[in-house]
């Protein structure tokens, strides 16, 4: 990433605090107590500082930590919010956007000292406390918006990615009569190994059999192997040919005729009937004696009725789509990209959401009628509104890799700032995440990374007399896991004292004295506001305010985060978020009269739950499954819903980070696609619910916060050891 690219995304980070820093400031002024607002004042003050040090705006960084002491007092209790001391600190606000602008990236000397002076006067008790150096200098300062996100967007062609050509010839057995319906499993199976790229659909005559027939154009990196075992064990009565279209057969544009009868010669340009001959529909010596007529051979094998006109037109769409395949194989390597608001790509997103909702709510209703033509057309309008989604969502996703880039800089002038040697190694800089996530992810990411650097990393010298290399090491790697991604940040240093997070949380009175907490229990209280372990407080760290942050980011994000740390060894923390915020594969499950879905990438099977199973398990909530005891949890004991079970319920088994746990219901309905919607403020801290979703007759559907869910049960099931 370019200097100048950096420096725009600390910038427009900077605008947004900034803006929520007024407001905030705005606000306590009528509510002087209130210390979310004060935290939310200093979170921000923490993070200006912290990324201005880390993109070289150091006269930023030094001038908004002197800010930052003075409102730690104010956290503290040492210091009143008084209209005095926010007027000094928007003052300070209003520098820091100047200075923002200012090409130099200080602003104006004068202004800032004059506001550190006067915030010094008000820390010692001075009366008369003004800022009009501020207020002299910069009488009309009015921050502007900031520049409209700008996100590139490459567009990809399903062709660009795929080797392969394939046409898929289907036919039903003798005698039968093949739904579009019933071949549906089908074309998801090769949707998963490449891209359908056209599909032909003859019916027949009306009550006939025998003539019916599909003609797939398909593109994939599969071998033919691979795309015949899709059909080998199908219950469906057909007959496939697959053959692949070779690359070098269409290398230039040509009609769909033959300009000579002595013209049919073996070319590197296939024409319309060689592909006749070689897909069996037509026999050689037919093409010669309507060749013989110098009319354009389709229209000459329709006339004679060698061939139906719908053969003809399938076959000139295969020769279309290779053309267009081929010549874009060659153009490859050629790519382009345009810059797109950032806003447009999220009112896409929502349209293609609503989309989804409705045309689910328009399966349901075809479902009802039992129309066949409306539910062939609702089939297609369900597999072209997927194609959107993943296209849409697709457009979204960008590497990780922009993300880890700025990092290195971070780690190299933090480490020479603390006298430390650290090396940063990454790895999955290609992995894949909504652009959202990731912008929503770095200023965690920036906190992880200094607690690292300045808390576990020890000292060359004092590694040395451990036996360690001088040289320290932190890893940050991406991979995908389901259809999440992890994000791991993995150091060498001297890891995490229990006794030490134990001391700490009993001073600040968040466990009692005679507590016993398990190695992750304590890790989990790093979390709460103002907790910090650090011996002093300096510009890198040590108020508490990082790992506080960190877990508000993630939770946002519908994600999870633990740690894992051996004492004198290192660190492990992993971060879990979800691919998108937007739009999920889900099963729908239903409790009484509730509908819930469960995120699919979590789901292994669904197994039954009978009245015997329970009274066999004595009271304990364990399922034997294959010899395995998996854990499970009952929804309607959860969410305390009244009614009794049914005599057979549901547990669907769910995996996460290599343990099962299972979740009671009493009905697993299938599969739905979720446009995830947020909660309202009042249901968004209900534990075990991340979010709803709307379904096809317009009801809502609540998501289970499975993670949540899975944490809980494991918790007990220690506790009871």
């Amino acid at each position: 990433m370019s200097d100048d690219m950096t420096t725009q995304v600390f910038k427009e980070e900077a605008y947004e605090l900034l803006g929520e820093l007024e407001t905030s400031l705005l606000e306590l002024e009528d509510v002087p107590d209130d210390m979310d607002l004060i935290n939310r004042v200093f979170r921000a003050l923490h993070t200006i500082k912290g990324s201005g040090s880390m993109f070289g705006f150091e006269a930023i960084a030094e001038f908004t930590h002197e800010v930052e002491t003075v409102f730690d007092k104010v956290r503290n209790g040492d210091l009143s919010i008084t209209k005095e001391l926010l007027t000094i600190v928007l003052a300070s606000r209003d520098h820091i956007y100047s200075m923002l602008e200012s090409p130099s990236g200080e602003g104006d000397p004068a202004v800032g000292e004059g506001i550190l002076e006067s915030l010094k006067d008000f820390v010692s008790g001075k009366s008369e406390i003004t800022v009009q150096n501020a207020e002299d200098v910069q009488p009309e300062l009015v921050p502007e918006q900031p520049v409209q996100e700008k996100v590139i967007v490459t567009p990809t062609e399903p062709s660009s990615k795929h080797e392969k050509l394939y046409q898929i010839a289907i036919t039903p057995d003798s005698g039968s009569n093949v739904s579009g319906e019933a071949l549906t499993p089908l074309m998801k199976e090769l949707s998963n190994i490449g891209h359908i790229r056209s599909e032909v659909f003859h019916a027949g005559k009306e009550g006939s059999k025998g003539d019916q027939w599909w003609d797939i154009l398909f593109e994939s990196n599969a071998e033919s192997l691979a795309v015949e075992e899709i059909f080998f064990f199908t219950d469906v009565p057909i007959s496939v040919k697959i053959r692949e279209i070779a690359q070098d057969d269409f290398e230039e544009p040509v009609d769909a005729e033959l300009d000579d009868p002595d013209d049919f010669e073996p070319k590197p340009i296939k024409k319309l009937g060689e592909i006749l001959v070689e897909r069996g529909d037509v026999p050689a010596e037919a093409i010669s004696e309507v060749l013989a007529d110098q009319k354009p051979l389709g229209e000459l094998l329709t006339q004679k009725g060698v061939v139906s006109k719908e053969k003809i037109d399938s076959a000139l769409a295969e020769q279309a789509a290779a053309r267009e395949f081929h010549s874009s194989k060659k153009k490859a390597d050629v790519s382009s990209s345009i810059r797109v608001s950032a806003e447009k790509l999220d009112y896409l997103v929502d349209l293609v959401g609503e989309l989804v909702i409705v045309q689910a709510q328009i399966s349901q209703v075809v479902g009802e009628k039992g129309d066949s033509v409306l539910t062939a057309l609702s089939e297609e309008l369900e597999r072209l509104s997927d194609e959107l989604r993943d296209s849409t969502l697709g457009i979204r996703m960008l590497p990780i890799g922009t993300t880890f880039s700025k990092f290195r800089r971070l780690v190299r002038d933090l480490s020479e700032e603390l006298g430390k040697k650290i090396e940063l190694h990454t790895n999955g800089a290609e992995t894949e995440l909504d652009k959202t996530v990731i912008e929503r992810l770095g200023d965690p990411l920036v906190h992880l990374l200094r607690n690292s650097i300045d808390h576990g990393i020890e000292q060359p010298d004092i590694r040395k007399s451990k036996g360690k290399p001088g040289k320290g090491t932190i890893t940050l790697s991406a991979e995908h896991s389901g259809g999440d991604v992890l994000i791991i940040i993995e150091d060498d240093g001297k890891g995490m004292s229990n006794e030490a997070i134990k001391a700490k949380a009993i001073e600040k009175g968040l466990i009692s004295a005679d507590a016993e907490l398990s190695p992750k229990e304590l890790f989990n209280l790093i979390f709460e506001p103002g907790f910090s372990t650090a011996q002093s407080v300096t510009n890198v760290s040590g108020r508490g305010v990082g790992m506080d942050v960190v877990k508000r980011a993630i939770d946002s994000l519908r994600g999870s985060i633990d740690i894992d740390s051996t004492e004198g060894k290192g660190t492990v923390i992993t971060i879990r978020l979800p691919l998108t915020l937007a739009i999920i594969d889900g099963l729908q499950v239903r409790v009484e009269d509730g509908y819930y879905v469960i995120p699919l990438s979590l789901v292994e099977e669904c197994v039954e739950l009978t009245r015997k199973d329970v009274e066999d398990a004595n009271g304990q909530q364990f399922v034997n499954l294959r010899g395995e005891i998996v854990p499970y949890i009952r929804i309607r004991e959860w969410f305390d819903i009244e009614g009794e079970s049914p005599a057979i319920e549901q547990i669907v088994i769910t995996g996460l980070e290599g343990n099962r746990v299972g979740v009671v219901v009493d009905t697993v309905i299938g599969e739905h696609q979720t446009v995830i919607k947020s909660l309202g403020r009042v249901y968004r801290d209900v534990e075990g619910i991340s979010g709803a979703t709307i379904k096809g007759d317009g009801t809502l559907a609540l998501i289970l916060d499975i993670p949540k869910l899975f944490r809980t049960v494991l918790a007990e099931l220690r506790a009871a050891s």
